[in-house]
């Protein structure tokens, strides 16, 4: 397919609704298939909600137990991955006949992560990417991700991967994104500053990729009314503008950035502009150093404990605890170059 129509979504969850948020999400979900729309992008932590404002009672060597009972909120309104709620985004993907990429809150055991997840367009969950980093505070309430989900799925509307807000601003995972061909580098964020749309112009020019990056826009109204929300009372306060844009390879504006209110922005997408764009640079290929600059980029996965059964060499870890996982689609790229 050499163009799409696709669409970022700039809305709000109903703050820790976990059941309000995916009815909200399916009901934007099927606003955007009306629109044309065969791939829609949900800003981060959208289901169910990024904790904006919220100190968690914690200090330098001290909790309180308000704190702690924000974080179990904040718990109980995230979802387990797989669950019921992956399985709910992509009924509304199947039902739309949209391509999704979703940002959630993943519960993992007593941890959360700032996660995104993807679905294509016959509803099939695809995988999931997890925040390599938490930005400041949000490490009080996220675990880290490690490298083995930084995924780039070959669909039948191009290349699909996602870098989640700070993360952009990490120049050695933007090049391990554009080593794995990727062609719609989702964005999602919590950013809403002036500098983040230069941020996403530089991306897709740097990159040579299609990048839809969306925000939250966000009132107090959106958050429960015992919100401890830096002082903000007035339902009407907006919390998150958004600021939503849809960029091409050439650093084009084709959508926004819009900071009015909630809306959906569409744009149609020629992938011939990527390789247009590449004949001038190409970051991982023509104008490549690789001489001078090398990449080395560690894919395991990070488990704390594992439990090997039997006794013999065929032993195998059982790092889920006997805990059945869903299996996710393999990435299709070109592997890059891996610590082994």
């Amino acid at each position: 397919m050499s163009t799409l129509r696709a669409a970022v979504v700039q809305a709000a969850p109903v703050a820790f609704e976990l059941e309000a948020s995916l009815a909200k999400l399916e009901r934007l979900a099927s606003d955007a298939a009306a629109g044309g729309a065969q791939l829609a992008v949900f800003p981060e932590a959208f289901i169910s909600a990024y904790p904006r404002g919220l100190t968690f009672g914690a200090a330098v060597g001290s909790r309180t137990p308000e704190g702690r009972d924000d974080y179990l909120r904040y718990w109980r309104s995230s979802i387990d991955v797989p669950g019921p709620a992956v399985d709910r985004i992509g009924q509304a993907a199947r039902d739309n006949g949209l391509h999704l990429v979703v940002g959630v809150i993943e519960r993992d055991g007593g941890t959360l992560y700032c996660t995104i997840l993807f679905f294509d367009d016959s509803g099939a969950y695809l995988g999931k990417h997890r925040k390599l980093m938490p930005t400041a505070a949000e490490r009080l309430v996220w675990g880290y991700g490690d490298g083995s989900t930084l995924p780039v799925y070959e669909t039948e509307i191009g290349n699909i991967g996602a870098v989640i807000c700070w993360e952009n601003y990490m120049p050695l995972l933007r090049t391990a994104m554009y080593a794995k061909g990727i062609q719609l580098y989702c964005a999602p964020t919590a950013d809403q500053r002036d500098s983040w749309f230069a941020s996403m112009q530089h991306i897709a020019r740097e990159g040579a990729c299609f990048v839809l990056s969306c925000n939250q826009y966000a009132l107090r109204s959106d958050y429960p009314e015992d919100y401890d929300a830096l002082g903000a009372d007035d339902p009407a306060t907006v919390m998150s503008r958004g600021g939503s844009c849809i960029i091409s390879p050439l650093g084009e504006v084709l959508a926004g950035p819009d900071y009015d209110g909630e809306t959906i922005l569409y744009a149609d997408l020629d992938l011939d502009d990527i390789a247009r764009a590449k004949y001038d640079f190409d970051a991982v290929g023509h104008y490549a150093r690789p001489d001078v600059f090398n990449l080395s980029v560690n894919e395991r996965k990070n488990e704390p404990v594992t439990v090997s059964s039997g006794a013999g060499p065929e032993a195998t870890p059982n790092p889920t605890n006997g805990q059945a996982v869903a299996e996710e689609r393999r990435p299709a790229y070109a592997e890059a170059s891996l610590d082994d």
